[in-house]
C-alpha cells in the first residue's frame, strides 16, 4: 500500500510506484471514482476520435526536403556541432 499527503493548496503527489501500475506518465489525467469503500484512481482514456478533434483546422503547410535539411542543420549549428 502506498500514501501521500495533502499540501495546504489540495495537491498530492501521486507515489511512483502507483503511477508504474497505472502507466501514467506527466500531463495524463486521472479521474476519481466513487465507490462503496472510498475512492478509485482511473486513468482517463481518450478515444480516438476524440483525439482527431483536436487537431480539427490545424493543418499546417508540409515542410520542403529543403527546408527540412535547413532546419536540421540550424539545430545542429546551436548544438555547436
Amino acid at each position: 500500500m502506498s500514501e501521500a499527503t495533502l499540501t495546504s493548496k489540495g495537491q498530492v503527489t501521486i507515489p511512483k510506484a502507483v503511477r508504474e501500475a497505472l502507466g501514467l506518465e506527466s500531463g495524463d489525467r486521472i479521474e476519481f471514482v466513487g465507490t462503496d469503500a472510498g475512492f478509485v484512481i482511473v486513468p482517463v482514456k481518450r478515444d480516438l476520435n476524440a483525439l482527431c478533434g483536436m487537431f480539427k483546422g490545424r493543418r499546417a503547410k508540409a515542410a520542403s526536403l529543403d527546408e527540412i535539411k535547413a532546419a536540421i542543420a540550424e539545430m545542429g549549428s546551436e548544438d555547436g556541432r
